[in-house]
């Protein structure tokens, strides 16, 4: 395996380590009702660093909306949130990533990232097919319905905040994406062992969508649009 979880029950906190022994993430204290949300910002991994458009870096930009999302979730009651990686330039591998949301017991992992390509604004993205990578075959077909109903959720969420703001795109499945049809899903989301969503937030080769997001507005309009989208997805899938 790539990752070794150890999960060291200290009081009532839980520590995630890697392989190396490094601490990765921490899960907050159980709370009663509590719906904890794994956020996975975007990049570096192990198959790319992200794209750079117009000055500005996709893994930059993901790890700033992760911060505004982490605070929006803090501040909502019945609500918790981990991040993925303790830093903007810790290199985490897919598998890493999904395996922290496992090991926290995530009600929903949020995957951030900014396409590039023929198109602009938001899009979401979930598993809906089982796929294979390293001998591992998943998603299960639980975890592939409760990614579609959290997609629907967080389009709902999204589209309430960012209205005119930015383009909302239909929501899409990880088999229409490059690595997903090759695979039948994406790495992170065959490996996932909870709900699992990608956000791609913006084409950032677009020049529209990086005015947008490169704006501590734009940013945290997202971040206010994705905590609209997981209210709604653990108000009724608790």
């Amino acid at each position: 395996m790539t990752l070794l979880v150890l999960l060291l029950i200290v009081g009532s906190a839980t520590a995630i380590f890697s392989q190396a022994g490094e601490k990765i993430a921490s899960r907050p204290a159980p709370t009663d009702n509590c719906q904890l949300i794994a956020i996975d910002p975007g990049h570096p991994s192990e198959t790319s660093g992200g794209c750079v458009h117009h000055g500005l870096k996709e893994v930059d930009i993901c790890w700033q909306v992760a911060l505004q999302l982490e605070k929006l979730v803090a501040a909502e009651p019945g609500l918790r949130s981990i991040k993925t990686k303790p830093q903007v330039d810790r290199l985490v591998t897919n598998r890493e990533r999904a395996e922290i949301a496992n090991a926290a017991g995530a009600a929903l992992m949020l995957r951030l990232h900014c396409d590039s390509g023929k198109g602009s604004g938001c899009t979401l993205y979930y598993p809906d097919r089982e796929g294979t990578v390293q001998g591992v075959t998943g998603p299960s077909e639980e975890v592939i319905t409760q990614s579609r109903l959290a997609a629907e959720a967080m389009q709902k969420g999204l589209a309430g905040v960012l209205g005119s703001q930015l383009k909302l795109n239909p929501i899409k499945t990880d088999s229409v994406t490059y690595v997903g049809s090759k695979q039948g899903a994406l790495t992170g989301s065959i490996f996932a062992k909870v709900p699992a969503l990608v956000v791609e937030m913006v084409y950032l080769n677009n020049a529209s969508d990086a005015a947008f997001i490169k704006e501590p507005a734009g940013q945290e309009l997202l971040a206010r649009g994705m905590l609209a989208g997981i209210k709604e997805f653990v108000s009724v899938n608790r």
